[in-house]
């Protein structure tokens, strides 16, 4: 029997309005009344779930955890302070913000306390206003943060193929050696501290919990949730994922995140429906 359900949220749990679909609310409650638990899996801040917790009857409850900054961050969901937290070197998050300012992106420096904003451009903006704690700046250097634990910084553009160049242009010149580069969201492409993907937080979690890794399920939609995917004892990916999140998982859904797909996963592979 699988004991733990772990969720992307963006594209995979929320639907395009960022809300949880109420077919995913109802699976979720009747597998946790079975003992199963359900763990939000996020490239976010922590403190970007609540409203998502909140919708799922899962805030405030000390039994229950949220993965962030892509299971580089693990916190109950009674409390905001970190269980376990990463950190980029800072030497390594300086050149990644210079190489950002210098390609015009507009960039998340992600910090344990706010979300630094680099280049807040208008279509961001409209994205991700009131779901993060958020201080915009336009400093060409990150030593305003000196002193600071950053978790990871992500590029964002709405032009993926520029997104690509400037990875692949990264990699030439030797700025992202070591370093857990994935895409999400349609729109981001992130920089973690080595070994920080979300399939090494879900085993861990997992380890913690005395729950196997056979006995885990993950549902994701984009490169950086192929980790957990695979990790799983069940990968599964949503109808609207990507190729490659398509091409590691166990089992594709029939629905997309419009239509509930994560509760097409629980009903199929914990409730038996």
């Amino acid at each position: 029997m699988y004991k733990l359900v772990a969720s992307d949220l963006d594209e995979t749990l929320l639907n395009d309005d960022h809300h949880v679909p109420q077919r995913v609310v109802d699976a979720v409650r009747k597998a946790h009344e079975l003992g199963v638990r359900f763990v939000p899996c996020t490239g976010r801040p922590a403190d970007s779930v609540n409203v998502t917790l909140e919708e799922l009857g899962l805030a405030g409850s000390a039994d229950d955890y949220t993965l962030s900054f892509n299971g580089g961050c693990l916190t109950r969901n009674s409390s905001p302070e970190p269980l376990t937290s990463c950190s980029l070197p800072f030497e390594r998050a300086r050149k990644i913000y210079e190489a950002g300012v210098r390609y015009g992106v507009c960039m998340h420096v992600n910090t344990l306390g706010p979300v630094y904003l680099y280049n807040y451009v208008p279509e961001e903006r409209a994205y991700i206003q009131g779901r993060m704690n958020i201080v915009e700046t336009m400093e060409p250097t990150p030593d305003f943060l000196a002193g600071q634990t950053i978790v990871k910084i992500i590029y964002m553009s709405l032009d993926m193929s520029y997104l690509q160049r400037i990875e692949r242009e990264m990699a030439e010149a030797g700025l992202t050696d070591g370093l857990d580069v994935y895409y999400s969201g349609n729109r981001y492409l992130e920089f973690n501290a080595p070994g920080v993907n979300k399939g090494a937080g879900l085993l861990s979690l997992a380890a913690r919990l005395g729950i196997a890794p056979e006995e885990t399920i993950a549902v994701g939609d984009n490169s950086n949730d192929v980790s957990m995917i695979r990790a799983a004892g069940l990968g599964c990916a949503v109808a609207n994922a990507t190729d490659e999140a398509k091409a590691a998982a166990d089992y594709v859904c029939q629905a997309d995140n419009n239509a509930g797909a994560v509760a097409e996963v629980i009903e199929k592979f914990v409730l038996g429906a």
